[in-house]
């Protein structure tokens, strides 16, 4: 079942916040609109730095957010946009299941926060109704995510 964050009820991050979004190649006018609605989030919340990279694919997501946070000063969060379509071999098992572990492992080293919405999906009809221009799109998620997460952190660790 579906549902709709309340953006209203998301707190208002203080400036500075900084947060990256890596967006894969694969599909690109779906990620697109999980990056729009993402974005408009982010911003409408408070977060003046968004630092924006487009990869090859999600399976590249753990290598460069381990770039990224090993680069300098890290984001607060980094958020991850793509799509993986399962096809007729185990690719689509090996890219998710890399995927998902190499972010946790670099979150967790990094102790920065990475919000996964790589989407797995078995059809493109599947990934192109999470994108779509309404209230359920998962780039909404994944800027909420960060945001209650950036928020909670702030608050947490004082």
């Amino acid at each position: 079942m579906q549902q709709a964050i309340d953006i209203d009820s998301l707190p208002r991050l203080e400036r500075p916040t900084t947060v990256a979004i890596l967006r894969s190649k694969w599909y690109a006018e779906i990620v697109d609109g999980l990056y729009a609605k993402c974005v408009a989030v982010l911003e409408a919340k408070g977060v003046d730095r968004i630092d924006s990279h487009t990869l090859p694919g999600s399976f590249e997501f753990p290598y460069a957010a381990n770039e990224i946070v090993r680069a300098g000063r890290p984001p607060e969060a980094i958020i991850c946009l793509g799509v993986v379509l399962k096809g007729d071999t185990y690719h689509f098992e090996m890219i998710v299941d890399e995927c998902v572990r190499g972010l946790g492992e670099v979150s967790r080293a990094a102790r920065v926060p990475i919000i996964n919405e790589v989407l797995p999906v078995t059809d493109i009809a599947q990934a192109q109704s999470r994108a779509a221009d309404d209230a359920y799109n998962k780039g909404i998620e994944a800027a909420a995510a960060a945001i209650e997460v950036i928020h909670w952190r702030r608050m947490a660790l004082r």
